[in-house]
């Protein structure tokens, strides 16, 4: 059922923001570091901003013999110190009333009937409506036994005027196979309009500029193309090491953690081509067609290079290299540093290679895309006037100094002719006097208002997929791994596989 049209709103008027309406958020898994640290202040900040309806209700379901009230004082310590806006008391108290705890086990099958009876309480005190969002902040091998459960108890039974939606955090799946069983498991329940996949990724601000970079400016669009575009580097480089998750971390390694998804979807959304709208279905189709014409070369030794942090300076401090991490095998070959070369099989970018890499214990963290343009055709200057200019660069930043940065040259100041590479800057932080919205945020609220273009589709996940599945076979066949050392540029084989094609990375 769709919301009665206000008659006292018109659509061109954005001064009233987008606000969810009756709903309960169940969040499995509100132990974990994800919850405490990312979706309950996520939670907090949208009730702060006066994003989410007055009856809204939050459930937690845990291994934990809460009562409402333990809930509601992790809730509030996980907000007090993660929140992103100021904490108000009135904010807090109203939010606070429709938080609610069940404890149990996800195979007890009595506890996921003992929430039911919890939402439909809600339903009657609190006026939620019958719509149930269901967030799986859960280890993946546990998603068919909760889905399971949620179908055998009634609750991912949508009633006449009511929705239900189930939120899956990634990984999904960790090859094409298992993403296939995944879906299944999950589609055996819940249409694919009411599953949200999330990559927080696609909630950033900045991620979101790439779209409205090129599409509502029309200065981009005649260079975005083989042309111009030499080629492209998609960065995310980290400063830290595993942490304390080496559990999940190991057997996974960095290709499937991050290129999988973050950086296929940021060459997606670079390379896509102008949606007809920026309907859901209309953006996830341009995206899909550039993913199904991502060619992997044929040599993987020459296009690919993967490594592990070696102990090293990281910020001053001496820090352990990965195979000393706590929990991790003496004999593990999991990458923490992964490169690949991707081409593209259309008019559009035929001929030019993107780049991407990821790593962790680098020399900073930031995570990028980078268009590198042609050398300009003819240049009448002697060589010693531009030795020391480069190549024009687009550079659209995601993290953390969020902004957009155009490399060109440009005549030193004096008699001769000198020219240089200088930088002409676009930052959020000093163009708007509102602060971005954390990535959860934003896909929190579009999950309940049940607005899907951030979300990616199971045939994007796919396609994803069998773009790394080759890769990953590769080096499951080959033997070690490259040693880089923390707080460095990453392994030797890395520069080489830039070396090969007369490239270099960017500095970080």
């Amino acid at each position: 059922m769709t919301d009665p049209a206000n008659p006292l709103r018109d659509p061109r008027d954005k001064r009233l923001p987008r606000v969810a309406g009756p709903c309960v958020l169940v969040l499995f898994g509100v132990t974990g570091d994800l919850s405490r640290k990312k979706l309950l202040p996520a939670i907090y900040d949208l009730a702060n901003r006066g994003l989410l309806p007055p009856g809204f209700s939050l459930v937690g379901f845990a291994r934990r013999d809460w009562e409402n009230e333990d809930f509601r004082q992790i809730a509030y310590d996980a907000v007090k110190a993660h929140a992103r806006t100021p904490f108000r008391e009135d904010v807090w108290t109203h939010l606070s009333e429709g938080m609610h705890f069940v404890p149990g086990e996800f195979g007890d099958p009595g506890a996921f009937d003992a929430l039911a009876m919890a939402v439909k309480e809600l339903d009657a005190s609190r006026g939620t409506g019958g719509n149930y969002a269901f967030y799986l902040s859960i280890p993946p091998k546990a998603f068919p036994l909760v889905v399971e459960q949620l179908q055998r108890s009634g609750l991912a039974e949508r009633t006449e005027g009511s929705w239900r939606r189930v939120v899956i955090e990634k990984p999904f799946g960790r090859d094409l196979r298992t993403a296939k069983e995944l879906n299944d498991t999950v589609h055996r329940v819940f249409p694919e309009e009411s599953i949200f996949r999330i990559d927080h990724y696609l909630g950033k601000e900045t991620v979101q500029n790439i779209l409205a970079l090129r599409f509502a400016n029309s200065m981009f669009e005649p260079i975005w193309n083989r042309s111009f575009v030499d080629h492209v580097q998609i960065t995310m480089a980290e400063d830290i090491g595993i942490g304390g998750r080496a559990g999940y971390y190991d057997g996974i390694g960095a290709a499937r953690d991050v290129i999988q998804n973050h950086l296929l979807q940021l060459l997606a959304l670079t390379a896509m081509e102008e949606p007809t709208s920026f309907s859901a279905e209309a953006v996830r189709a341009e995206k899909a067609k550039i993913l199904s014409a991502v060619r992997v070369p044929g040599d993987l030794s020459a296009s690919t290079a993967r490594g592990q942090y070696a102990a090293g300076w990281q910020g001053g401090v001496n820090v352990r290299g990965y195979l000393e991490e706590d929990g991790i095998p003496a004999d593990s070959r999991t990458e923490t540093y992964a490169a690949v070369k991707l081409e593209i099989d259309n008019r559009r970018w035929a001929g030019v290679p993107f780049y991407l890499r990821t790593g962790k214990r680098l020399s900073r963290r930031v995570t990028e895309v980078a268009m590198v343009f042609q050398q300009a055709p003819h240049l009448p200057f002697s060589e010693t006037d531009t030795e020391e200019l480069g190549q024009n660069a687009l550079v659209m930043r995601v993290q953390p100094d969020e902004g957009i940065t155009v490399r060109f040259g440009s005549k030193v100041p004096g008699t001769s002719m000198e020219i240089r590479d200088v930088n002409m800057d676009f930052a959020y932080g000093e163009s708007f006097t509102e602060t971005s919205p954390e990535a959860y945020e934003r896909l929190l609220l579009d999950v309940l208002i049940g607005d899907p273009p951030l979300f990616p589709r199971q045939e994007e996940v796919e396609l994803s997929w069998e773009i790394l599945d080759p890769i990953e076979e590769y080096w499951a066949s080959r033997g070690g791994l490259d040693q880089y050392k923390s707080g460095g540029y990453g392994p030797d084989s890395a520069d080489e596989l830039m070396a090969r094609d007369g490239r270099t990375w960017r500095r970080l």
